[in-house]
Formats: C-alpha cells, structure tokens, sequence
C-alpha cells in the first residue's frame, strides 16, 4: 500500500523551534503510515536572493510539496489575530481548488464570532459585521473542510508545543481511521 504524502501547514513555521516542530510532525505521520512534508523540509539555498526573491522561491516550493501532497492538516489556532494564518488560509484553498481532503485542527475551541472584539452582537468596533455562523473560523476556511470531506479538530488547550503534538497526533488517529 502506497503511504499518503501529507502537508503540514500553519504558522508553525514562525515558530523559534520550527525544524523541530516539523520534524515531530513528520515522526508522528510516519508512526500512523503517512509521508508528512513540513514546508521547512524544502532544500532551498537563498544565498543571495535579494528578500523578495527568496519570498517567492519559498512560495514555489511550498506549491510544489502541496502538489504532491494527497491531503492538508492545517494547524488553524489563531495566529497574530482571532482567526488563523492567513498563508494557511491561502493553502487551504489550494488543496481544496484541487479537490484534495483538507484537515484541520485549533487550540482555540471558541467560535469564531466569540473571539472578535465586537460593540453588540455581529459588529465589531469598526462597525464591520461578525459572522454569526457559530464556526471555529471564517466560513469559507470550515466550508473547504466540510466539503472535502475532512474534519477540524477543536479543543480548548494551552498553547504549548506538547499539546500542538497530542492534538495532532488525535487527528492522524481520525485520518487513520478513514
């Protein structure tokens, strides 16, 4: 059986201990039978390239990985914000214009709605309207999952990297079982 090649997406790679996030990741896909492909792991020498440049190497690299990839697991824990990073957004909808599976998972069980600031319930401060759709984050993000056929995993959990691997590790099991 051919293992599945699963792209590891979400701010992680932010993170000060990234390549060891990834790396985790990448063990733990291994240990439940899928190939993980953190967007670290690249081989990119960006010796020289003037900062835009090496932006959109990055970008062509990370292209490549998700065209090779059968599905996504985002980490969508919000990020700079109430809601998650907006490179994972943007990866989400590639996999999903793609038809691939798409999977997610947030430490921040609340809805959406509930961590925007907001003056009365559906606007916020600017006087923008809230979405009141009682999701875990924008809708077209829990839109692609719903209809890829994914799940997203919510649970209210300290931000820590140990409990970023036990949550993950949780939806591989579910990804497992499919």
């Amino acid at each position: 059986m051919t293992r599945k090649n699963i792209y590891l997406a979400g701010p992680d790679v932010f993170w000060p201990n990234a390549k060891e996030a990834g790396a985790a990741k990448v063990e733990l896909c291994k240990a439940y039978g899928f190939n993980g492909h953190f967007p670290l792991d690249t081989e990119l020498d960006l010796t020289g390239l003037e900062p835009y440049d090496a932006g959109l190497a990055i970008y062509r690299a990370n292209i490549g990985l998700m065209d090779n990839a059968d599905l996504i697991v985002a980490n969508m824990t919000p990020f700079r914000g109430p809601s998650m990073d907006v490179g994972t957004a943007f990866e989400i909808g590639y996999m999903t214009a793609q038809k691939k599976p798409v999977w997610g998972y947030t430490l921040d069980g609340r809805l959406y709605s509930d961590r925007v600031d907001q003056i009365q319930k559906g606007q916020d401060v600017r006087g923008d309207q809230v979405e009141q759709f009682e999701m875990a984050d924008n809708l077209m993000m829990i839109g692609a999952i719903d209809h890829s056929g994914g799940q997203l995993h919510c649970e209210d959990a300290t931000f820590s990297f140990e409990e970023h691997l036990r949550i993950f590790r949780a939806l591989l099991e579910q990804i497992s079982d499919q």
